[in-house]
C-alpha cells in the first residue's frame, strides 16, 4: 500500500493546522495506520514561521494528553508536490491554496469540514480570537474531523 501524505493547513500555523495534524496523528497511532500516513501542518501566512504552536493550543492539547511538537511554517510551492492531500481548515485558507496551487500537481486540497456530518463546508473557527472555551470546542472539533478524514483516507488507501 501506498503511502499519504497529508498537510494540514490554516493562517498562521500555531492554533488549528498543528491542532489537527496531533489529532490525525494520534488516530493513526491509536488505529495501527501510522505506516500509512505522513502528515505536516503549514499556513498560509508568514506571520508566526519558526514560533511554536499558541500556548493556549498546547496546554488545551496538552490537559487531554495529546503532545504538539511542532513550529510553524508557511504553505510552499513544494508543498503540492511532496503532499498527496492538502487541508484547509477555513474557506479562506482554501482559496488562497487554489490560488498557489501549480497547474501541474496532482495534490488534492479538501476543507477539513467537507467531511464533517455535522455541518459539512463549515470553517473550522480560529480559537485565536476566542477564550479557553473556543479552544476547547475546537480541539473537540478537530478530533471528531480528523477522525471522520482518516476514516475517509483509509478506506481509499485500502480500496485502491
Amino acid at each position: 500500500m501506498d503511502v499519504t501524505r497529508v498537510l494540514f493547513v490554516c493562517l498562521g500555523n500555531i492554533c488549528r493546522s498543528p491542532l489537527a495534524e496531533a489529532h490525525f496523528v494520534a488516530h493513526t497511532e491509536k488505529l495501527g495506520t501510522a505506516h500509512l500516513f505522513v502528515c505536516d501542518s503549514a499556513g498560509t501566512s508568514n506571520n508566526h514561521s519558526g514560533e511554536r504552536p499558541d500556548r493556549r493550543t498546547l496546554n488545551n492539547a496538552a490537559s487531554h494528553g495529546l503532545e504538539i511538537t511542532h513550529s510553524a511554517r508557511q504553505v510552499q510551492r513544494d508543498d503540492f508536490y511532496n503532499f498527496d492531500l492538502l487541508v484547509a481548515m477555513d474557506q479562506e485558507n482554501l482559496s488562497h491554496l487554489e490560488r498557489m496551487k501549480p497547474a501541474d500537481t496532482a495534490a488534492r486540497l479538501l476543507l477539513l469540514r467537507d467531511l464533517d456530518e455535522t455541518d459539512p463546508g463549515a470553517d473550522v473557527p480560529d480559537p485565536w480570537y476566542g477564550d479557553e472555551h473556543l479552544f476547547e470546542e475546537v480541539f473537540h472539533l478537530l478530533h471528531r474531523c480528523t477522525l471522520r478524514l482518516h476514516e475517509h483516507l483509509y478506506q481509499e488507501t485500502t480500496n485502491t
